[in-house]
């Protein structure tokens, strides 16, 4: 049990300090951004991100529970780099506030995720369905990094 609230807090860590940036500039430079009609209200993405860390780490538990009876190493890693890559979106976003880079950053990040989602599922279905909410929300965020990004272009 202790593994996984270690694991939760991992994900609820990672999920904190990229709120701490994006608390940087969402309530000024991201507010004068021009965005599509279905950018949803800034209040959906706290709840939405928070289940989805915990999702993560849940999922990332059910895979290190199999560690001695599967090759595991790889899905972990690949767990840790998306993990980064999921923070470094945040940085390049909201605090760099490089629109342009974040959006080649989320498509490797969504790369990463399915690829996360493919090995978690080799070792353990259920872990691997729990990345589903993710891969769909981070399509989504993709799009609209990306219409962001068409709008404001300067």
């Amino acid at each position: 049990m202790r593994s996984l609230i270690a694991f939760i807090i991992l994900c609820l860590a990672v999920s904190s300090v990229g709120g701490a940036i994006t608390a940087t500039s969402v309530d000024t430079w991201y507010q004068t951004l021009e965005k599509p009609s279905f950018n949803p209200p800034d209040w959906v993405f706290a709840p939405v991100w928070t289940a989805l860390y915990i999702l993560m780490g849940i999922a990332a538990w059910r895979i290190w529970r199999f560690r001695a009876i599967a090759n595991t190493g790889k899905a972990l890693s690949i767990f840790g780099v998306q993990l980064g890559l999921n923070l470094s979106w945040s940085i390049l976003f909201f605090g760099l506030q490089r629109i342009d880079l974040a959006l080649i950053e989320i498509f490797i990040l969504l790369f990463t995720i399915v690829l996360n989602a493919i090995l978690f599922w080799r070792v353990d279905r259920l872990a691997g369905l729990m990345f589903v909410p993710y891969v769909l929300w981070v399509t989504f965020a993709t799009i609209l990094n990306a219409s962001i990004w068409l709008l404001n272009e300067t």
